[in-house]
Formats: C-alpha cells, sequence, structure tokens
C-alpha cells in the first residue's frame, strides 16, 4: 500500500552500518572486545555495577532465575500481560508461574501479588508494560518481607527511568537482575540481543559462566588475550552469549537512547492531546517520578462508547495505510497454558477486561510530524465514524 505507515521500523545509522562492517573484515564475529565494550558502556550509562550481553532478553530472564537457583518447587509470580518469553523462562526452570492481576496502567498490581504470595514463592518478575515503570518501591517492599529475589523484565524499557535513576542502577535499585531486550522492535536494537544488570558481584560472575556452557573463561579471554587453551565446565550451563556483530550495533544504538526516548515522547504526547477528548478513546497517564521510554503507545478503546469491536477497529485502521498491533494477548488466553491452574484466568479479571481494548499505535522516532499527523487524523476518523448514537430519552425534545 502507498505510504503505508508501519506500526514499527528500525532506526539504524551509518555508524552502526560501518561497526558492524568492521567486525566482518575483523576476523572476530562472537563475543570479544566489541561486546564486552557494549557491556561497558551499559554500566556507564545505567548506574549497574555490571551488564551481561546476552543473544535475547529471554535469555536473560532466563540465567537470571537459573541464577538465582530458581527450580522445581518454587513458586514465581508475574504479569498476565506480557509475551510468552516472560512465563516460558520460569517453566523452563522447572518452576511454577503464579499470575497477579495488573493496575489500572496494565502492569503488575502490588495489591494482587501480596495475594498470591504463598511458602513457595521465590522471586517476583514484574513487567515494565510498553516502558512504563511498574510500582517498584511496593514490589520491593513486598520481597524484603517476605525474602523473595525480584527479577525485572524491562524489556520495553531501556530509555525509562525510576526516581531519576535508569533501570538497575546501584543507587536505586534493589532488584537481583534487570533484564533487557534489543529485538528489532526496541527501544534500541542489535537485531537480535539482550542485556542483563546486576548489582551483585558473584550473581554476576555466575550468569557470565552460565551465559556460555557453564565454562570458566569465554573464547575472547581464553584465546585472543591469553592464547590459553585450557578451561573448565563449572556447571551445565547455556548458550546465550552476544555476538559482536550484534554488539557493534548496540554500541551505536546505546549514544541515541535518549535521543530516541525524547523522539518517543513527542509523539506519545501527541497522541494523547490528539485524543484526550474524544469520548470513544482513552488515552495512558502518567506517573510522578517516572520517565516513560514510550516504547509503546497502548491506546484503549472505549468498546461501550463504539459500534464496531477491536478488530475492526484495526482493520480501519489499515484501510487507511495505519498499522497497530496489540500488547499483549494474556497468557490465560494461550493453550500452552490451560493445564496451568496458577495461570488462570480467574486470578487476573482487570487484565481480561483491558485487553479487548488495546490498541498499539506506530511510535518510533524516525516517525515525521507529518505521519503522527496522519496516524491521529486516521485514529479520529474511524472513532468518529463509528461512534455510538446517543439515545434519547422518551418524551424529551431533540431540540
Amino acid at each position: 500500500m502507498p505510504n503505508f505507515i508501519p506500526f514499527h521500523c528500525a532506526t539504524i545509522g551509518d555508524a552502526e552500518v560501518q561497526e558492524v562492517s568492521s567486525v566482518l573484515r575483523s576476523g572476530w564475529l562472537t563475543t570479544g572486545e566489541r561486546a564486552h565494550r557494549f557491556e561497558e558502556d551499559y554500566c556507564s550509562y545505567s548506574g549497574a555495577s555490571h551488564a551481561l550481553a546476552l543473544n535475547s532478553g529471554t535469555a536473560a530472564l532466563h540465567l537470571a532465575l537459573v541464577a538465582l537457583d530458581i527450580g522445581p518447587g518454587d513458586e514465581v509470580i508475574s504479569t498476565p500481560l506480557t509475551f510468552c518469553a516472560t512465563i516460558n523462562a520460569i517453566l523452563h526452570t522447572g518452576a511454577t508461574p503464579v499470575l497477579a492481576d495488573v493496575d489500572e496502567h496494565g502492569n503488575i498490581d502490588p495489591a494482587s501479588i501480596t495475594k498470591r504470595v504463598t511458602p513457595r514463592t521465590r522471586a517476583l518478575l514484574p513487567v515494565h508494560l510498553a516502558g512504563r515503570v511498574c510500582d517498584m518501591d511496593a514490589i520491593w517492599r513486598i520481597a524484603e518481607a517476605y525474602k523473595l529475589h525480584v527479577v525485572e523484565d524491562a524489556a520495553h524499557a531501556a530509555g525509562s527511568s525510576h526516581h531519576l535513576r535508569p533501570l538497575g542502577a546501584a543507587s536505586v535499585s534493589r532488584s537481583q537482575v534487570t533484564a533487557f531486550s534489543f529485538y528489532a522492535t526496541k527501544n534500541i536494537t542489535t537485531g537480535e540481543g539482550g542485556m542483563a544488570t546486576t548489582n551483585d558481584p558473584a550473581l554476576a560472575v555466575r550468569m557470565r559462566a552460565l551465559a556460555l556452557h557453564g565454562i570458566s573463561k569465554d573464547a575472547w579471554n581464553r584465546y585472543a588475550q591469553n592464547g590459553n587453551w585450557f578451561y573448565q565446565v563449572l556447571e551445565p550451563g547455556f548458550k546465550y552469549n552476544m555476538s559482536d556483530i550484534q554488539a557493534a550495533i548496540g554500541i551505536h544504538q546505546l549514544k541515541h537512547i535518549d535521543e530516541f526516548a525524547e523522539a518517543r515522547r513527542r509523539t506519545a504526547a501527541a497522541y494523547t492531546l490528539a485524543f484526550r477528548n474524544l469520548d470513544e478513546l482513552e488515552t495512558p497517564s502518567m506517573s510522578a517520578g517516572i520517565e516513560n521510554s514510550w516504547h509503546l503507545y497502548p491506546l484503549r478503546l472505549r468498546l461501550d462508547q463504539l459500534q464496531i469491536d477491536r478488530a475492526q477497529f484495526i482493520e480501519e485502521l489499515r484501510a487507511r495505510g495505519i498499522g497497530t498491533s496489540v500488547h499483549f494477548i494474556p497468557i490465560p488466553m494461550h493453550p500452552c497454558y490451560w493445564n496451568w491452574p496458577t495461570l488462570a484466568a480467574e486470578h487476573c479479571p482487570r487484565a481480561m477486561t483491558l485487553y479487548p481494548r488495546l490498541v498499539s499505535l506506530p511510535l518510533y522516532p524516525s516517525l515525521s510530524e507529518e505521519q503522527v499527523e496522519r496516524v491521529i487524523e486516521a485514529v479520529e476518523d474511524v472513532a468518529v465514524r463509528n461512534r455510538r448514537p446517543t439515545l434519547v430519552a422518551s418524551g424529551s425534545s431533540s431540540r
């Protein structure tokens, strides 16, 4: 379709292209100097003590849980409004995922967490949906009260801040691990990739070993630096390391993280200003002390004010040349999880009610003002044209 505005378009510059080219010409393609530089740069940016570059955000979540010795017999509480990777990471440890409900913003509700804690609960896994930071102060209080680990799923939240500090900062964070994603659609990208940050040195050492088969030294340290052929496998690990090809992109993407976030905030502000007085639409709100990186703009439809459902709303936007998505199909709706009583819809009625109303609009740094205006006009047109007629009470005058 000519002039179609896609839901997402990655912002890649010449510097990323040149860095990748340099890696390819260097002869060293796997984890090496650039991966370690990316880790150092991410520590400097985030204020975290340790950062581990990985091949996905999913790997970061799984690695964190394994390194914290989460396993069979344990329970981990998370949210129903998330991508399946969050729950799968728990399942792959042998632990039992447990759903709490969401709050009015779509993030996990601390009050619901408390209701779901049992003697088997070992960890909390909050997800910063759309880049909006969860109520971490309340979550940390619960974790301290019940002696639980906290692993933050920050796949959407690179560039978001809490108490004026980036997520994972040693000066603020009380979580054991914060996991980021650099998938193609994320706030910064390495194509595929992720990062785990922690402020626990012992945990960082164990995670680094587990990320590469559980061996004592990575290939870069063994061969490129020391020429040492000897290594030891300390425990059964995984193949979760990030290549220098991916890191070459990430190094330069990270330099623009604040610039990208600011561009997203401008677009989100334009959407909110345009839609705030339309009865058919509900815009996402802000919270004090939180800087949202706006990975997504989750518009909410007031279905009682519309003659069409969400699927029709999306189709009408597509007909007008606007791409959209939905975040997320709640965990209880996927057949994979139907046999898990702890993942039943009855535990998250608020999430199930919110889901049919959610539509994610295009939101990325390269969106032009003209494109933003086109999105706004299309959304307004669909909403107004499909407005539910106002019923006139019997005997009243229409004049």
